[in-house]
């Protein structure tokens, strides 16, 4: 089972976006997948047509011990789960802030979902901060997913995120990896676009092999700006169910298709040889 934690602290650069889109498009591709919303205002909730009330148990009465992910998790569509939340989560940060192994809740929690290998993927969108919720999705995940807008401050912000990651790994969760950079809202006819992408590339190649991002790469796939990945949310549904023809759904489903192939490069890497007798 894939843990994916989709983190950037950083707004507005399509991390939820890409957290309901990549899970729904690995979904379309016959893969067991679940979405789980670990951000107070709920939007990847929302944008798959779920708005929790009261009386839903979410992602918070996981967190608060009152139930557990199974009692959460509902079906969205064809192979994909949700764990919902809403705006009690952000209760979160304040009530476990003396708690003991308040960092291990959410692992604890997912432990009989990796025994049992419940889902292929587990798609984690993460609130824009660096708070209790996101450490929690970092301890959890054995993979970072990070979303990138390719302007000039991003590359500024994405090192503030690698030091988290690496701060994770030390003292945390030694498996952590930074794995995947999705370049979204991209404008392919610009400049900037392309040097930015460019300097991420020789940033990545020039890194200490002991980091946690050593072995990330910047998907080949980019995001395109398109106005109906803007759409999909109102109508309660991800790109691939709203306009599966559209750009943002075709960029979506390739980029998925570049997942897969990572899972493939693993298996075969991992596989023992096979000598031949004489």
């Amino acid at each position: 089972m894939r843990t994916i934690a989709v983190m950037n602290q950083k707004g507005g650069v399509g991390k939820t976006t890409s957290s309901v889109n990549l899970a729904a498009a690995l979904a379309r591709e016959g893969r067991r997948v679940c979405l789980m919303d670990l951000d107070p205002q709920g939007h990847a909730s929302f944008h798959v047509g779920v708005e929790a009330g009261p009386e839903m148990p979410t992602v918070y009465d996981v967190f608060t011990q009152q139930v557990t992910l199974d009692e959460t998790r509902q079906l969205v569509g064809e192979n994909l789960s949700l764990v919902p939340a809403n705006i009690d989560l952000a209760a979160t940060e304040v009530e476990l802030a003396t708690a003991s192994g308040r960092e291990f809740f959410l692992r604890n929690s997912m432990q009989h979902w990796k025994e049992q290998n419940r889902f292929d993927y587990v798609v984690m969108d993460c609130p824009p901060s660096l708070g209790i919720l996101t450490i929690n999705a970092l301890t959890t995940a054995s993979e970072v997913f990070i979303p990138l807008q390719p302007h000039f401050f991003a590359l500024q912000g994405l090192s503030k995120l690698f030091e988290t990651t690496a701060l994770v790994t030390r003292r945390l969760n030694r498996d952590l990896r930074v794995t995947g950079i999705l370049m979204c809202l991209y404008e392919s006819g610009t400049r900037l676009a392309a040097d930015v992408t460019e300097d991420l590339r020789l940033f990545l190649s020039t890194s200490d092999s002991n980091t946690p991002w050593a072995t990330a790469q910047i998907f080949k796939t980019r995001i395109r700006r398109n106005i109906k990945l803007a759409e999909a949310p109102s109508f309660g549904q991800s790109i691939i169910d709203y306009a599966p023809t559209c750009p943002g759904a075709i960029d979506y489903i390739a980029m998925a298709r570049e997942i897969l192939a990572m899972e493939a490069q693993i298996a075969a890497t991992s596989k023992p040889s096979v000598t031949r007798a004489a």
